[in-house]
């Protein structure tokens, strides 16, 4: 996500490291980059023109402070626009409303709008101990309704039924009055779209807004469109009162254009990004932690809740005393932390939140992929719990076995086996109090982002 622009920004913006002082002829050739990169992410030109105005007005005359080089002001005003651009802080859905609080969703067919709604489902239930009821009032397209209800039960709210026999107005009017008589807190309705903006369809969602009067109409929109997808929510904006956004699909949107011109566009907030097709791939959107990552600093606030989410506490303890008794790490603890690890989105999602990654080359990038980590427990599934637990008893014949059984080579056993022991060392050295020596020993091997880091007084 934000790849071409992370890079072309990060690039740019190192040029201008080691002035004494920003001045209008210095910051000029950083600035005509700073748009073409804007320009390449396909951002809407009047953002694009704004967003240059503003940072030169910013940054000529910035005096530079004592710490400080100029690559770092101009850095911090680059950021500050950025988060500007997308709406400075995440604005959270409002659910204060007599329950249920109706919240529905609109957008063009393909968009993501029935994902979207089994995720939100999900993330109310799960992250604001929410009581969710969802509904489909998608009466054009049977599968809408089976997809659904699917989903419902996948995150285990409850689903309202409809058919395609019923009116979507109806259908909504029903699941309010259930909705009421069962006290759950949201309703989430998944409205029909379209393959393109047309009379018929914004007039059956003006008038099911009208019936329903919700207390959030969101905007959900393929984040891959680009500044299209700009265009498409003005539109939306213009037939109804919108209140946000989600913009998904953007694990796949490696130009950014669609997160950074919505805002400007609509005026409207962008409230969460769908970062992949799994049921809990959904974050509210911080503008902050996105332009951090744009710049290649990371998003470090949005890792820590992930790991917090999603890493078995009790497992990772259990490891944790069993290194520090000298009990050995083996194979079967190997294979936990691969499984935990693909659960927090995969190597490529841990490493895009990481500051100066951006300074890695993409060839060393390519190198860690998600298919190797696949392969690996596919390996370890293959072998049997003794050799898990024995990894030294693994020779010739069960190599070949194990290989067999995994679909792989004996050479990727082989290298399994190496990383594994390499593992198992560090593991070692963090018994008692090690930890402490390897953690000093790997101080200052982090990479440099643009401009520096400032110096800690």
């Amino acid at each position: 996500m934000f790849s071409n622009l992370s890079d072309r920004l990060s690039a740019s913006l190192k040029k201008i490291s080691g002035r004494g002082r920003l001045t209008e002829d210095n910051i000029k050739d950083t600035l005509r980059e700073v748009r073409m990169a804007l320009l390449e992410a396909d951002v809407a030109l009047p953002v694009v023109r704004e967003f240059v105005k503003s940072v030169k007005e910013r940054a000529v005359g910035e005096e530079v402070g004592k710490s400080l080089t100029p690559g770092q002001v101009f850095v911090k005003i680059v950021q500050g626009e950025l988060e500007k651009a997308m709406g400075e802080k995440n604005e959270d859905l409002n659910l204060a409303a007599q329950p249920p609080a109706v919240v529905m969703m609109a957008g063009l067919q393909g968009a993501g709008k029935t994902t979207s709604v089994g995720k939100l489902a999900k993330f109310l239930k799960e992250k604001k101990k929410k009581s969710v009821l969802v509904v489909s009032a998608d009466v054009y397209r049977p599968a809408a309704i089976k997809q659904l209800e699917t989903l419902a039960a996948e995150v285990d709210v409850e689903f309202f039924p409809s058919t395609v026999e019923q009116k979507p107005i109806d259908i909504v009017n029903g699941a309010i009055a259930h909705a009421k008589k069962k006290f759950f807190d949201v309703l989430l309705v998944d409205t029909a779209g379209r393959l393109a903006i047309d009379e018929a369809m914004m007039g059956e969602i003006k008038d099911l807004h009208a019936a329903v009067n919700p207390v959030e109409t969101l905007f959900v929109v393929d984040a891959m469109t680009g500044q299209d997808a700009a265009n498409t929510a003005k539109a939306f904006n213009e037939a109804l009162p919108l209140t946000g956004v989600i913009l998904t699909k953007a694990d796949g949107d490696a130009r950014g254009g669609a997160a950074l011109s919505i805002r400007h566009i609509t005026g409207k907030p962008i409230k969460f990004i769908g970062m992949g097709e799994k049921i809990d791939a959904l974050d509210p959107f911080h503008p902050e932690r996105i332009a951090s990552r744009i710049l290649g600093m990371g998003d470090v606030l949005s890792l820590v809740e992930q790991i917090e989410s999603k890493i078995d506490k009790d497992k990772a303890e259990k490891v944790a005393k069993k290194v520090m008794k000298g009990q050995g790490f083996d194979l079967e603890d190997f294979k936990d932390q691969l499984t935990q690890m693909r659960g927090m989105g995969g190597m490529s999602s841990l490493m895009d939140k990481m500051p100066g990654m951006g300074n890695i080359p993409d060839a060393v990038k390519g190198q860690v992929n998600d298919k190797q980590f696949n392969q690996m427990e596919a390996i370890i599934n293959s072998m049997t719990k003794k050799e898990r637990k024995h990894p030294e008893v693994i020779k010739g014949s069960r190599k070949r076995r194990i290989a067999a059984g995994s679909g792989t080579q004996v050479q990727d056993v082989n290298r399994l086996l190496k990383q594994f022991t390499q593992m198992q060392k560090m593991m070692k050295k963090m018994k008692g109090g090690g930890l402490m020596k390897m953690m000093r020993g790997m101080g200052g091997g982090m990479p440099k982002m643009p401009g520096g880091f400032p110096k800690l007084k």
